[in-house]
């Protein structure tokens, strides 16, 4: 029997302080109220001041109530079970469907020893283009989508959801619009996705200390079905709202505030949840795919610029559509020579001339006289952006390759495209 306390000292915020012994970090305590009963989560240890916060906040706590410390970290039910369901961030069922109490897993583990890691070799395809072509998701990979507010980035994590070829889709919410959160339950059960997935949801009207749970739940079953063998991709949405509820704790705990009132630790936290990536040796894989959105799209913000230390690269999603310069996928090079032979050429040369393309532009902005290789040019960039950089856009790897071939072909003689002339001989469009 776990010893109950009724001596709470301090309630500030949705933090209460209670003077016990022999209490662990992160443990679970359960605190007595008058209208029931209310979880909360060990955040700091001072001698034999235990701070704790409430999930369901302080409201309708006092200090006469009763405290009773769990004896054990925030724990979740993993099993088959957990597949189509959709839970908040305490791993309560959102669904109406029944609570899950077997098997009980802790959260917030370390992360898998290297010796139990291989190289990242397999592509994971999406049928994005921007994605497959120029910036190859790789099993096993931790990348942030860097964006703003207003951008489509959820109706993006929803398609990649839908479409990417691995075995479970896990989601977790941090922070969504109540919108948002419908948006990926409906498009998923509408596409005939959501038994594959399972969804770790708080909403912008739930605890805070629910936010900082999601990521580790979330972590801790892909981690369990990783074990069993399958390949695990966990959507991450949003960061920056997790760093918030990060910042919101640590001014409760009156901490020394670091970079723009971020706690000091930052970085370890990110880090901490992005290095489960992994792909084990003799079972299957977690990859990572993190929303984190830039206020004022400024990618020096703490929470970017933290972020871009720990993760192989970044999707930068601007003006409805992936960027290709910024955007990088440091382990593409890892599959790109596994795909078709004529990937890389294809992706480095139809990159050189957007780049031209986008110069061209600049020079048409600023009044020069086009000649006929910038007129070319531009065509060239619009057929592209149309193409290839639309999100719209859905077709395998292969087929968007062609579509590449095709589009310089549009514009271009073989010659000027730089292509070595096997390569020509065997993709170039024939014309009819």
């Amino acid at each position: 029997m776990h010893r109950i306390y009724n001596r709470i000292v301090q309630i500030a915020g949705n933090v209460v302080t209670v003077e016990a012994k022999d209490i662990g970090y992160k443990d679970l305590a359960e605190i007595s109220l008058k209208t029931g009963k209310s979880l909360a989560q060990v955040i700091r240890i001072d001698g034999e001041r235990i701070y704790l916060q409430v999930f369901a906040g302080s409201r309708g706590v006092s200090t006469g109530d009763k405290v009773r410390f769990l004896g054990h970290p925030m724990r979740i039910s993993f099993s088959d079970n957990l597949l189509g369901r959709i839970f908040n961030g305490a791993g309560l069922p959102r669904d109406n469907g029944p609570t899950l109490s077997e098997n009980m897993i802790e959260i917030g583990g370390p992360s898998v020893n290297p010796a139990k890691r291989i190289i990242p070799r397999n592509m994971i395809r999406t049928g994005i283009p921007m994605i497959d072509i120029f910036n190859s998701l790789v099993e096993s990979q931790k990348l942030p989508i860097f964006s703003v507010p207003g951008e489509p980035y959820n109706e993006l994590l929803a398609r990649i959801a839908m479409q990417a070829e691995v075995d479970l889709i896990i989601l977790g919410g941090m922070g969504l619009k109540y919108d948002d959160y419908l948006f990926f339950r409906d498009t998923l059960e509408r596409h005939g996705a959501l038994s594959r997935a399972i969804f770790f949801v708080h909403t912008a009207s739930d605890p805070t200390v629910e936010c900082l749970l999601v990521p580790d739940i979330s972590l801790a079953v892909a981690e369990q079905f990783a074990l069993k063998g399958k390949r695990i991709l966990v959507l991450l949405t949003d960061m920056t709202n997790f760093a918030d509820a990060l910042k919101e704790i640590s001014i409760t705990m009156e901490q020394i505030p670091s970079n723009r009132g971020y706690p000091g630790d930052l970085y370890s936290q990110l880090a901490s949840r992005y290095e489960k990536a992994v792909d084990f040796d003799i079972a299957g894989s977690i990859t990572i795919l993190a929303v984190t959105t830039m206020p004022g799209d400024d990618v020096t913000h703490p929470v970017p610029d933290n972020t871009g230390y720990i993760t192989e690269g970044q999707f930068y999603l601007r003006n409805k559509s992936i960027e290709p310069f910024g955007s990088l996928s440091r382990l593409k090079q890892q599959v790109n020579a596994s795909t078709r032979k004529d990937h890389r050429i294809v992706m480095d040369r139809m990159i050189q001339l957007f780049a031209d393309y986008r110069a061209t532009l600049e020079k048409q902005a600023m009044g020069f006289q086009m000649g006929e290789w910038d007129r070319k040019l531009l065509q060239y960039g619009e057929a592209f952006e149309k193409k290839m950089m639309d999100l719209s856009v859905n077709i395998p790897l292969e087929k968007a390759l062609d579509l590449g071939w095709e589009i310089m072909a549009a514009y271009f003689e073989p010659f000027e495209t730089g292509m070595k002339s096997e390569l020509i001989d065997e993709f170039w469009p024939k014309r009819k």
